[in-house]
């Protein structure tokens, strides 16, 4: 092989990996301190949970809270939940909550069984379009907020997540 020809082979693969480390960069997101500086106040909500009862933000105020807009029918949301069911078990007494927003049109009768038959340990409320726009009218589920203690805004990701990287974050925000 011809020198130069040796030299074009290494620049190809030097610039493959770098695009490579740069993808995984972008993939995890911004770095807590970068979240930090741009934490805008989370919207105020009242929803009905399962059995009727309102629950609102109000009743969450200095805690972390995970709200998850989901709907039984999402695969990635339901790829989700053994993660935050495992993130409410392990952190609650740290002053987590994981609270499920349910996108389901089919009603609290089926979105019960669904949580039922999935062993979901966090409060499940059904979502409405009014409190879709008042966190910024987003278009695609899963699309979850990370809330610190003071009711920022810390994080807002759509689409699925492994486990463990989403877990980095919230222990960020627990301390």
């Amino acid at each position: 092989m011809t020198s130069l020809r040796l030299a074009s082979v290494l620049v190809v693969v030097a610039a493959l990996v770098g695009g490579a480390v740069l993808l995984q960069k972008n993939r995890r997101g911004p770095a807590p301190a970068q979240i930090a500086t741009t934490a805008l106040p989370a919207p105020a909500w009242k929803l009905k949970d399962l059995d009727g009862h309102e629950v609102s933000s109000d009743q969450f105020k200095g805690k972390v809270v995970v709200l998850d807009f989901w709907a039984t029918w999402c695969g990635p949301c339901v790829e989700e939940i053994p993660g935050y069911i495992a993130l409410q078990k392990k952190y609650a007494a740290a002053g987590l909550v994981v609270v499920g927003v349910s996108m389901d049109r089919a009603g609290p009768v089926r979105v019960k069984q669904f949580v039922q038959a999935n062993g979901m340990n966090y409060p499940i409320v059904m979502g409405e379009d009014a409190t879709v726009e008042a966190f910024g009218n987003f278009s695609a589920i899963p699309t979850t907020f990370l809330i610190s203690r003071e009711g920022r805004i810390l994080n807002q990701k759509t689409g699925a997540v492994p486990p463990e990287e989403y877990e980095k974050l919230v222990k960020w925000a627990l301390n």
